[in-house]
């Protein structure tokens, strides 16, 4: 069997300077923190905590479930937290490993990027182990905790600037075994969208993401856009928990979880971001959904300071559909306002 889709014992890292506080080897639920060494003026032999769960009972699957790589995205933040708070071991079947805050320092503060050393944690993969604090937690997730694993979920939002609809996102797959179940966990997951990026992923992976680094390792990885605009939404709450437990029972993990009816999810593939090219404030024309058109509007920028000048149209260079907005109505250039995708055929 592959390997990572059964429990196995953990990797000997020695050059690793994380401490788990949970024995990942260990039956039943466990929770604590990962030590991450951070040595401050404040605290000479100090560390910052990672919040980690281990729920294990027996043989079967194992899955790694992440959200807060971006802290300021937190509809998947909460959905871990409810799962860490409902399920017990008895609930499952494999091994499920919980991050719900896996940028700590970002999640505190409630920012895109970690306020310790600037640290895009999606950006700094595989990481480094004597590196910044981010890239050391980026490190032990690819290096740790990711070989352990058959599967990989990482959650995200459009953060404090965007707004996505609920949207799984996943690669094509690189061999047929690992597409079909990629497009299994899609039909699993039954979100309204889906983005399918045009590569493949898999061991040969360059990407600097979470994902990437599932990729790299073996795993089957998907990822979530659910929200953002620096709050939280219910409905997409309910639908991000309703979604996870359709994934973990259709892989075995939740036997007596009963699924309703599918919804159904539309393919689309990513067609580009439109951007600002100037300072001002946005006003979109177009909604999440609308149609878009090479050459149209999708918003208005005002500037302000000079209230005797038009507004500039921002013109979309794609044909598509808008996947996503941005929230916030200041802009500076190189902003993206909106994002464009279309069906995926």
């Amino acid at each position: 069997m592959r390997r990572g889709l059964v429990l196995s014992e953990s990797p000997v890292l020695s050059n690793i300077p994380v401490v788990c506080e949970v024995d990942l080897a260990a039956e039943g639920k466990h929770q604590g923190y990962l030590r991450v060494p951070h040595s401050v003026h404040r605290s000479a032999y100090g560390w910052i905590g990672v919040p980690i769960v281990s729920i294990r009972n027996g043989e079967g699957p194992v899955m790694l479930m992440s959200a807060g790589v971006h802290g300021d995205e937190y509809e998947g933040q909460i959905a871990l937290a409810q799962l860490v708070r409902e399920l017990q071991a008895e609930d499952l079947r494999g091994q499920l490993i919980l991050l719900p805050q896996a940028n700590a320092s970002a999640a505190a503060a409630g920012t895109r990027c970690s306020p310790i050393d600037n640290g895009n944690m999606n950006r700094l993969f595989p990481g480094n182990a004597r590196g910044t604090p981010t890239e050391v937690i980026a490190h032990f997730i690819e290096e740790e905790l990711l070989p352990r694993c058959g599967y990989s979920v990482d959650l995200h939002s459009g953060g404090s600037s965007l707004f996505y609809p609920p949207t799984l996102l996943r690669g094509q797959g690189h061999t047929p075994a690992v597409a079909a179940e990629l497009k299994r966990l899609q039909a699993a997951f039954d979100a309204p969208y889906a983005w399918v990026f045009t590569g493949g992923g898999g061991p040969g992976s360059t990407a600097r993401t979470l994902m990437g680094g599932a990729n790299r390792k073996g795993v089957i990885p998907i990822m979530a856009e659910l929200g953002g605009g620096g709050a939280v939404d219910p409905a997409i709450l309910a639908l991000t928990l309703r979604g996870l437990k359709r994934l973990l029972h259709s892989i075995g993990m939740l036997p007596d979880y009963t699924a309703d009816a599918p919804q159904g999810t539309r393919e689309l593939h990513s067609k580009g971001s439109v951007y600002a090219y100037d300072t001002g404030v946005f006003e979109p024309c177009k909604e999440i959904a609308d149609p878009v058109t090479e050459g149209e509007a999708v918003g208005l920028l005002h500037r302000l300071d000079m209230p005797w000048l038009e507004p500039v149209p921002v013109l979309s260079p794609y044909n598509g559909m808008v996947l996503a907005k941005r929230v916030p109505g200041p802009v500076e250039r190189g902003d993206a306002v909106v994002q464009v995708a279309d069906d995926a055929g």
